[in-house]
């Protein structure tokens, strides 16, 4: 019972990851009843949280030692670590996972770049869950895909302003060279692919993107 019944220690939750996801599942445990524990090694984005949630959050940078004693008496451990560099690191070991208490739930939110439990495995909205270690993981990628409908609005109200601004700055080319911001999440740009990691991944050739953008002006 996440919840929790008066009388009754609260359900503890770990989050680890204090970027948006982790925002997110923060505020929803909390509104829950939860007894939430953060952990990141930015103390900016710990700070961020607790100022975006405006709740004094029990929060810690990532030292194994600390993680393993915490996720040994959770309830709930929610993987929400991101990564800028490719894979996200792991950072809970199959150690720390056998350690839990049998029955208590793994959701690794960030499976989508490979997890960051030593344990995760991808599993599919069909067969959402496997056990081990008498742990539930629910390593599920892609969730807002269960919920199409609202995944697509979601979506749009995001793209629709830069398709917008796109055609006022002329094509997507003078938006991208006027907004450097969004050369992080293109991967391929005129047949060339221009996210160094998945060239790595893949054994493809790279191309930078800046250079590319540069040669077309």
């Amino acid at each position: 019972l996440l919840g929790g019944i008066s009388g009754i220690a609260p359900t503890k939750v770990i989050i680890i990851g204090a970027g948006i996801v982790g925002e997110y599942a923060a505020r929803a445990a909390l509104a829950l009843g939860a007894s939430v524990k953060v952990f990141d090694n930015s103390v900016y984005r710990l700070k961020r949280l607790q100022n975006n949630i405006g709740h004094r959050l029990w929060t810690s940078v990532i030292e194994p030692r600390m993680l393993a004693k915490q996720l040994k008496t959770c309830e709930v451990a929610v993987g929400a670590l991101g990564s800028q560099t490719g894979r996200t690191p792991l950072v809970v070991t199959e150690e720390m996972v056998s350690n839990m208490r049998p029955g208590s739930v793994i959701i690794d939110v960030s499976i989508d770049r490979g997890g960051c439990f030593e344990t995760s495995e991808i599993t599919s909205h069909e067969h959402p869950i496997f056990l081990k270690y008498g742990v539930i993981h629910y390593c599920v990628p892609n969730i807002p895909s269960g919920f199409a409908r609202t995944a697509s609005q979601a979506i749009s109200n995001v793209l629709m302003p830069l398709l917008l601004e796109a055609g006022d700055e002329g094509g997507f080319e003078n938006l991208v060279w006027h907004k450097v911001h969004l050369r992080s999440g293109i991967y391929l740009f005129k047949g060339a692919l221009t996210n160094f990691y998945l060239s790595e991944r893949f054994d493809l050739k790279y191309t930078d993107l800046n250079l590319l953008i540069a040669s077309q002006r």
